[in-house]
């Protein structure tokens, strides 16, 4: 009965809709991007519906290592190991980096940052070294990129000095003032997120609809969803009341928080203040529901957006084909998949992960390999996202290094998060030496291990006995400038306590043994 009732609700909603003409094949192959990702700015649908994030958290993507110049290759390799050869030491750091024989170009700071971009004080040195050079002084590109990496590890007040130094060079812009403004909302500091957005007119920039769309984005990004609210309905004045500002927030409430509740009542509060709902605004209460709600729900929401007139989007198509495949009514979500190919809008990776992710989590894997299959042939771009969900359900490493090896053919390039997944999921299996394989590969790949990376490896040897391996990357991480968690440095000082106590046992005994036997020798 629920599937008949299904069909005849995904023929009415693919009903709708205007013909749309097919878009151009996709490119096989895209260029490798910085792993750090940024709010999606437009509060649409897709934020939380298919689970991808857009765009990038430096507003200027890092360069791929690959298609640098053999020459700039080495001098990059040359200020990294020197960088990080300091140990966090500010003057041991000045006297490798001088030594290092690189010459300093905007490229090669760049990918140098790039590659240091985990460890801030290395970073930092580099950048340093960089501008103190005769022939070299920094451009926005390397600006922005060192702004990029102070604040996401909170120097906010060297991220600031920076700033004002790329503001008496005319190198600022109202997307590095953004840049430090997310981080600032990431860091919860909503009053300073605040003031940076009030101090755009000192860098000569006056706050405009898109800088305030822009500081909504970053609050709900991060969570600070109610501050958003309140400073939206107080700022009428200066910023009038559209469509895009409610959707921002609409869409923190519908995929950041995930409140179903919050969810009705700020769109209880567009209708009662007037405020037209658009694609996207169906779009995020569709996403929500398809993750918090019921089933009913989506296909409710589905039809009103029929009734009001408005056509389904590739996003809102998502969510309900997510909705559809968790509620394990793969058939309707892959008929739904046909009928809005026939009305024109075309399915791209994020839409097969809306079918591949909740098939993986139901350990239908033989299906989700199926899909995957169907979504490569067709053309489609495989996301970091959809090797992770079929990374989850892997059984062996022989699974994962196949899948590894897949990534590279199809040009995915793992993410810090990918080798910390696997790297937890090898230590379950006391697969050693697939976990050192793993951490090898990281800088081969352009990728320095973080302080998350750190942490996971340092449990996940710890408890499978391997301690002096675990001390030795906790000495690694705090060298390099990563503050331990809590548990990590109770962990490993309780251990490091108990091989001194044990130590300290062992040669109280020794000496009562050795005086033991000279007495038993005397009185022989």
């Amino acid at each position: 009965m629920l599937r008949r009732v299904l069909a005849g609700a995904i023929a009415r909603l693919s009903a709708t809709g205007l013909s749309r003409p097919p878009r151009p094949p996709l490119p096989l192959r895209a260029s490798r991007l910085s792993t750090w990702r940024e709010p999606g700015g437009g509060g649409g649908a897709g934020a939380g519906a298919d689970g991808e994030s857009e765009g990038e958290d430096d507003p200027f993507s890092f360069p791929d290592q690959q298609q640098l110049p053999p020459d700039v290759a080495r001098g990059v390799d040359a200020v990294v190991a020197a960088a990080e050869g300091s140990h966090a030491d500010a003057a041991r750091a000045r006297e490798l980096l001088e030594r290092c024989g690189a010459a300093a170009s905007e490229t090669l700071v760049v990918a140098a940052l790039s590659r240091l971009r985990n460890s801030c004080a290395a970073a930092h040195a580099a950048f340093r070294w960089a501008s103190a050079r005769p022939d070299y002084d920094p451009g926005r590109h390397a600006c922005h990129s060192m702004l990029a990496i102070l604040a996401r590890h909170r120097r906010f007040d060297d991220a600031r000095a920076l700033l004002d130094e790329m503001r008496r060079k005319s190198l600022a812009s109202p997307r590095a003032v953004l840049l430090l403004i997310r981080r600032y909302c990431a860091a919860r500091d909503v009053a300073s997120a605040f003031a940076a957005f009030r101090a755009l007119p000192r860098f000569g920039f006056e706050p405009g609809v898109a800088q305030f769309h822009g500081l909504l984005s970053a609050l709900c990004r991060y969570k600070n969803v109610k501050d958003a609210e309140h400073l939206l309905l107080s700022s009428e004045k200066e910023f009038p009341f559209e469509t895009k500002s409610f959707n921002i927030v609409l869409n923190g409430w519908c995929n950041t928080v995930c409140s179903a509740r919050e969810a009705k009542r700020f769109w209880t509060t567009m209708e009662v203040r007037g405020i037209e709902r658009d694609v996207v605004s169906y779009g995020s209460m569709i996403s929500c529901f398809s993750k918090a709600g019921s089933l009913d729900t989506v296909l409710k929401l589905f039809n009103r957006m029929k009734d009001a007139g408005i056509v389904p989007d590739r996003k809102v198509y998502n969510a309900v084909v997510h909705k559809l495949t968790k509620g394990q009514c793969v058939d309707e979500a892959r008929a739904l998949v046909r009928s809005m190919e026939e009305k024109g809008v075309t399915p791209a990776t994020a839409t097969y992960n809306s079918l591949i992710k909740p098939l993986c989590k139901a350990r239908k894997v033989q299906e989700a390999r199926e899909l995957f299959d169907e979504m490569v042939g067709r053309g489609l771009l495989a996301s970091v996202r959809t090797f992770h969900a079929l990374f989850d359900v892997a059984t062996s490493p022989a699974e994962v290094f196949e899948l590894l090896d897949k990534m590279k053919t199809l040009h995915c390039e793992p993410e810090i998060d990918t080798y910390i997944m696997l790297i937890r999921k090898f230590c379950r299996w006391k697969q050693h030496d697939s976990v050192d394989k793993l951490w090898k590969a990281m800088p081969a790949n352009g990728l320095n291990p973080d302080r998350s990376a750190y942490i996971v490896l340092i449990h996940g040897l710890f408890l499978n006995g391997r301690l002096e391996e675990a001390a030795k990357y906790y000495e690694e991480m705090k060298a390099k400038g990563f503050p331990p968690e809590e548990k990590t440095e109770a962990m490993i000082q309780a251990w490091l306590s108990g091989r001194e106590l044990a130590k300290a046992s062992a040669s109280v005994g020794s000496r009562r043994g050795s005086v033991s036997l000279k007495v038993s020798r005397r009185e022989w």
